[in-house]
């Protein structure tokens, strides 16, 4: 019994460390995480923003991993984390364009995220009503022989409209920018006024088969207003002008019809074109439509008759998202007269 009393305020200690030793290996619910500081957005090309943001001097010291939640508030919103101080993003900016950040912890999403810093910038200055409007843009792509350029070379066109308060003596210049390259417009065409309302690039440093996003920026001057600049991004598979398939030929053996043309002039390979055929019946006068995804097509008809066949041609969705449709190729005639 007096060994029992003896070792009791020991066994009391070790409990206590124990006790102190698990508090310690508990979350630490009272820790704070800090908002970033010196939070800036600035404009570094057309329709291009970098964030920049510092973590907290004052934040405290810990094994807790550090991440930041960005939220886009304008022109639209959009978020995402992520564990950088610097990010850069491509966007429209002649509405303004304004953010938020906040500390978030990476590895505990027991801990509270700090509160918002934000930082703004402000829609570029200019009267009301005198940016462009209906802007409107297509690429298409031809053969190219300069061999230090690739063997293909896309063009673009853009078309708009004079903003409806836009003083008779506006002029407007259109710019773009593919990834890190920016050019100017050189060849305009105008309006009866000699207003700026159309653009030709006929060689551009585009890739024809690229994912990124095409800015195209228009500012304009007058000496009766300050006018308001306009831009907007374009996806390329949405404005890409697909050009026809080339060489369509056709040929009647008895009752079989075998029509053939190779894939259009593009950076695409073959087997990224989806394919539709037009066959016209003269004598019947009634049309029958075929896809297919090869180039070839034969078929059976039933008579001896004038046959007008086109076919047109898009880039198949196994090799980039659904575009647009070329147009018709110029129709063939084959077989007896109608």
């Amino acid at each position: 019994m007096l060994d029992a009393i003896i070792m009791a305020p020991e066994l009391l200690i070790l409990l206590g460390v124990a006790v102190i030793l698990q508090a310690n290996l508990l979350p630490d619910k009272k820790f704070l995480l800090l908002p970033p500081v010196n939070f800036t957005i600035k404009a570094v090309n057309l329709a291009q923003v970098v964030l920049r943001w510092e973590p907290n001097p004052d934040q405290e010291q810990s094994n807790v991993q550090l991440g930041y939640h960005v939220k886009i508030n304008a022109p639209q919103e959009d978020d995402y984390e992520t564990r950088n101080t610097e990010s850069s993003l491509v966007t429209i900016l002649h509405k303004g364009f304004s953010a938020s950040v906040q500390t978030v912890p990476w590895n505990d999403r027991s801990l509270q995220a700090s509160n918002w810093v934000s930082a703004e910038l402000k829609a570029p200055p200019g009267s009301p009503g005198t940016e462009i409007v209906n802007l409107t843009c297509t690429t298409n792509t031809k053969a190219d022989n300069y061999t230090h350029t690739g063997p293909y070379q896309v063009s673009l066109h853009c078309t708009w409209l004079v903003g409806k308060d836009a003083p008779d003596d506006t002029q407007y210049f259109l710019y773009y920018r593919y990834r890190s390259r920016t050019e100017e417009c050189q060849e305009y065409s105008k309006d009866t006024l000699r207003r700026n309302v159309a653009c030709w690039f006929p060689r551009t440093f585009i890739n024809s088969k690229g994912r990124d996003s095409l800015a195209v920026y228009v500012n304009g001057s007058s000496k009766e207003a300050a006018i308001k600049p306009f831009d907007q991004l374009f996806a390329l598979h949405a404005i890409d002008r697909v050009n026809p398939p080339a060489n369509v030929t056709a040929e009647i053996k008895g009752t079989c019809l075998s029509i053939h043309w190779e894939k259009p002039v593009s950076a695409f390979p073959s087997h990224c074109f989806d394919y539709e055929v037009k066959i016209y019946n003269a004598k019947k006068g009634y049309f029958q439509t075929e896809k297919m995804t090869t180039n070839t097509l034969i078929t059976i008809i039933d008579d001896v008759s004038k046959y007008y066949i086109q076919v047109k041609a898009a880039v198949s969705p196994v090799c980039r998202a659904t575009g647009l449709w070329s147009e018709w190729s110029q129709p063939i005639y084959v077989g007896g007269t109608s």
